[in-house]
């Protein structure tokens, strides 16, 4: 029994399971959002919001001036995961005084469907602060094309008949044998 094991395995072990959410992580913080399975996207929301919580912490601490220049033990923990250089920046210059004001709840999932090849629940996880605004308007009407004008009538069918071919006589030479001697 597995009592008392918190979260899902996800088929892996600890260590991919470590490397598969720092891998999908970045590429939530790089693309501001990302699709994947729901059981994945479920647990992948808890360790990015602890990621931008640690980077808005270390925000929230510089600009207070607590600490002269940056906050090197939240940059360093948050870099053992996020091993791409470019996307730490980003969270540490871009995300974290974005929600610097927000407590939490930085991550927003939405539910997909299914996936065509192997029928497993798709969703979609996206960083909230970067999603499209909603304006009252739910996101399928967004998405219907503009209605179209009356539709043409369409033409009858009426069938072409086309005149019976004449059978062609085909008259055969008639060739007399004589036996040779």
């Amino acid at each position: 029994m597995r009592h008392g094991y918190a979260g899902r395995k996800l088929k892996r072990t600890a260590s991919h399971k470590r490397a598969l959410m720092a891998n999908m992580a970045t590429s939530l913080f790089e693309h501001k959002r990302l699709v994947t399975t729901l059981a994945k996207a479920k647990e992948l929301r808890p360790f990015a919001e602890q990621l931008i919580t640690r980077a808005r912490n270390a925000h929230r601490s510089e600009k207070a001036g607590t600490i002269t220049g940056v906050d090197v033990h939240n940059r360093r923990m948050v870099g053992r995961f996020i091993k791409n250089k470019g996307v730490l920046q980003e969270l540490f210059d871009t995300i974290a005084p974005l929600v610097a004001e927000r407590d939490g709840g930085y991550t927003r999932i939405t539910k997909l469907g299914l996936r065509r090849g192997d029928a497993s629940e798709t969703a979609m996880i996206e960083l909230v602060d970067w999603s499209n605004p909603q304006d009252g308007r739910s996101s399928s009407a967004r998405r219907r094309p503009a209605a179209k004008g009356p539709a043409k009538p369409k033409p009858s069918f009426t069938p072409k008949v086309a005149a019976p071919v004449a059978a062609a006589v085909v008259a055969e030479e008639v060739v007399e044998e004589t036996p040779v001697v």
